[in-house]
């Protein structure tokens, strides 16, 4: 499918409700894929394991793409499998999947450029100092020894590089899952895509930091708790399973109505209510 539709902003909300209203139709199925790669993200981070952190940031288009094609299986009446987390390999997709880390690592070459660009060897080296005083005298003094106006550029710079970079996966991922367009023709269909529709999603990715913050809160209160019955620590690690279980699908949801209304299915195909329910192509 080549066409890619035109959507109101409205189109944002409408995908994010549909995501969980996957969630909500099989809350147990789609909470497991978010469990077991919340649970590795988790030992990676948490247990020191550099190895397996760097791995599943090497597999997250692939994980990404089993989530958004469980997501379709659930809306299809379908159930979701811990095996659909590895359905682009199980498809021979892997390589198209792998290519969607490309404008990542092109966003970060970019995002060093600019640091160096607008702060400076030299400031950079004071600023790299500064930072290792402070763990031992948080003095408010070295702060305003730091160049902060420059820093704040920067990291509004990053925010805009990352969006872009963004764009170039955001429905081009579903398209690879489940069409034969190749990762780059996907790419740059998931580019265009977005900046027709950039008020869609800008008013998407303006709720979901609203339901980040507010999940994020909510599971803060029951970490608390959970702290007295199984210490700190445990308590630590399953308030992130429960993020990744309830995040990522309604993640992937959304992503995969995205796709279905603006490139992969009928004109009309907006997200619908659910009912709740206790190698490289060119």
């Amino acid at each position: 499918m080549t066409g890619i539709r035109k959507v109101s902003p409205g189109a944002g909300a409408e995908w994010l409700l549909g995501g969980f209203g996957l969630w909500r139709k099989a809350p147990l199925a789609l909470g497991l894929l978010g469990l077991i790669w919340g649970g590795l993200s988790a030992l990676g981070s948490m247990g020191g394991q550099v190895w397996l952190s760097f791995l599943l940031a090497i597999a997250g288009p692939i994980l990404f793409g089993g989530v958004i094609y469980a997501a379709r299986e659930v809306d299809h009446g379908r159930n979701a499998s811990p095996a659909h987390l590895v359905q682009g390999v199980r498809d021979g997709k892997a390589l198209r999947l792998l290519a969607m880390l490309l404008p990542q690592i092109a966003a970060l070459v970019v995002m060093g450029i600019l640091l160096v660009a607008m702060i400076g060897p030299e400031e950079l080296q004071r600023v790299s100092q500064v930072m290792v005083e402070l763990q031992t005298n948080p003095d408010p003094a070295l702060v305003e020894s730091l160049p902060a106006g420059r820093l704040l550029g920067w990291m509004l710079a990053v925010v805009v590089v990352g969006i872009v970079a963004g764009f170039f996966t955001f429905v081009a991922i579903p398209e690879v899952m489940f069409t034969d367009r190749g990762a780059f023709a996907a790419m740059a269909m998931s580019l265009r895509a977005c900046l027709r529709n950039i008020g869609a999603l800008i008013v998407l990715v303006l709720l979901m930091v609203i339901v980040v913050v507010a999940l994020s809160l909510a599971l803060q209160l029951l970490g608390m708790l959970l702290a007295f019955a199984i210490g700190p620590m445990a308590s630590m690690f399953a308030v992130q399973l429960l993020m990744m279980a309830v995040l990522l699908p309604v993640m992937g949801g959304a992503v995969y109505f995205a796709w279905r209304q603006i490139v992969g299915g009928a004109p009309d195909a907006a997200a619908p209510p659910v009912a709740p329910n206790g190698g490289f192509e060119a």
